[in-house]
């Protein structure tokens, strides 16, 4: 199975006077720019997306329905999850992986340090060992999906990514 872990894009400062509380916190102009061509990059490299599970913060939806629109992949058939907010258990996430069969690449959208620990989870490590960029993307090959045992495939920048798509 392939996850891809995917970082949200680059969301209005929280120093902003307009500035909504944390979940709500948006893409900025330039977060949603850059995300479209993070995809359309990723789009490039011909990826199936088989589910996209997000965290329910604003930023992450809006990143995850931009990947959508990228890779074909209806935003109705979007799942949301706790599991992908800050401070949430990755053994947990991987569980409720586990419960979809069919399909044989996911996209996780959510934050960081997060994905990171996921990441590293599902390499069976302790400590971080990836620090995904705003609109970054992890490729984790996984054998097995709960207990999680893969590994990193790739990690691309979001410059990498846009390059790719031009």
């Amino acid at each position: 199975m392939q996850l891809y872990i995917v970082r949200h894009g680059i969301a209005i400062d929280r120093e902003d006077p307009k500035c909504p509380p944390d979940p709500e916190r948006y893409l900025s102009e330039e977060g949603v720019e850059k995300t479209k061509a993070v995809a359309k990059g990723l789009a490039s490299l011909r990826v199936a997306p088989g589910l996209f599970v997000t965290s329910p913060y604003t930023r992450a939806v809006q990143t995850a329905e931009i990947f959508a629109d990228a890779l074909d992949y209806s935003k109705q058939k979007i799942r949301r999850s706790e599991l992908l907010l800050p401070g949430a258990e990755p053994t947990l996430l991987f569980r409720e992986l586990a419960r979809d069969k069919q399909a044989s690449s996911i996209f996780l959208f959510g934050h960081a340090p997060h994905l990171d620990d996921v990441i590293a989870t599902a390499l069976g490590s302790k400590k971080r060992v990836t620090t995904l960029k705003k609109a970054g993307v992890a490729l984790v090959e996984l054998k097995r999906i709960s207990p999680p045992a893969g590994i990193l495939a790739w990690l691309a920048t979001p410059k990498m990514l846009r390059r790719a798509g031009n």
